[in-house]
């Protein structure tokens, strides 16, 4: 009787772990768009860089559509961000593990 309420017991821990692992491999999964918008803010900078130097006198137009263009950039990172910790934390398989373990 005792063995079969360990195994069972040992089923749901482990299907838990799974779900959890699980979890953090989305959550790593959704901030791959920040590297796309890494980049592409750095390849911003760096055109931003090059016409500035070709024609000094639009450098603050040029400065303020970069940084207009940084910030829509950096929104789609934010989001997935966003989507990384709502999958960590607030997922509700996570309470229901934490319940259940401790």
């Amino acid at each position: 009787m005792y063995s079969q309420i360990m195994d069972i017991y040992t089923q749901q821990v482990a299907a838990a772990g799974f779900i959890l692992a699980m979890s953090a491999l989305g959550a790593g999964l959704a901030m791959l768009p920040s590297l796309s918008a890494g980049f592409g803010q750095g390849m911003a900078a760096a055109k931003a860089v090059e016409a500035v130097g070709r024609n000094p006198e639009a450098a603050g137009e040029i400065r303020t559509t970069m940084i207009i263009g940084s910030a829509l950039a950096e929104t789609g990172a934010i989001y997935a961000l966003l989507v990384a910790l709502i999958l960590l934390f607030v997922n509700p398989l996570f309470t229901m593990f934490v319940n259940f373990v401790g």
